[in-house]
């Protein structure tokens, strides 16, 4: 994933603001809170900066969202993509990434679970904008799925009338499920086990073919 540089405005700091330790710590309240559930009060303490210094940075709250994600997309998220582009086969890609996703999700030194995923849970009506953005990010991770698998395709590992769409949405909602596990206080080793459970898949998915439609009752 590209680096991404964040920028500001200087008018408004308070003598000695570093923008930086600021967003990364503003990063931190929404990734454990959510956007909604993040109150400016909760924001501006752990920054260490008042309401309009907040506002001359970063534009509102949903700006400072916006870039504070961004951060830890840049941040957090990175050994995820290298994970699934360094392995050998689109399997073991997905493999790794639902076992790395198990650990990097239960550090104890992180919030638990996925900003990108819980970020925007109950969302308001008022807030689309940020539900939108998210959403166009989680569908930017499925399409990198997709992508590996294609890419499975052309090497010889992922049989050639596999759907991989169908396999990279069953694999994002996985990647979903373990999210919210995560942040439901499920251990380590109950992560490692659906990552497992879930690859047992692999083989019963890849052999049915694009087009085949699920039974009906």
């Amino acid at each position: 994933m590209a680096s991404v540089k964040i920028q500001g405005k200087s008018r408004g700091r308070p003598r000695g603001f570093d923008r930086d330790a600021a967003l990364r710590a503003a990063m931190e309240v929404f990734w454990r809170e959510g956007y909604e559930g993040a109150s400016m009060a909760e924001l501006t303490k752990a920054m260490g900066i008042n309401a309009p210094s907040l506002y001359a940075a970063f534009g509102s709250k949903e700006g400072l969202f916006l870039q504070a994600m961004r951060l830890y997309l840049e941040l957090e998220n990175a050994d995820t993509w290298n994970v699934l582009s360094a392995a050998p086969t689109a399997r073991d890609a997905i493999r790794l990434l639902l076992e790395h996703g198990a650990r990097s999700l239960t550090r104890p030194d992180r919030p638990h679970g996925c900003m990108l995923i819980l970020g925007d849970t109950n969302t308001s009506v008022q807030n689309d904008t940020v539900h939108k953005h998210l959403c166009d990010w989680r569908r930017g991770a499925q399409a990198r799925f997709e992508e590996r698998m294609r890419r499975g395709i052309a090497d010889g590992d992922v049989p050639a009338e596999a759907d991989v769409k169908a396999m990279a949405a069953f694999y994002m909602t996985v990647l979903q499920g373990l999210s919210l596990r995560a942040r439901d206080g499920a251990t380590r080793e109950a992560m490692l086990q659906v990552a497992d459970s879930a690859m047992a898949a692999w083989d019963a998915l890849a052999a049915t073919p694009k087009g085949k439609k699920r039974a009906t009752r």
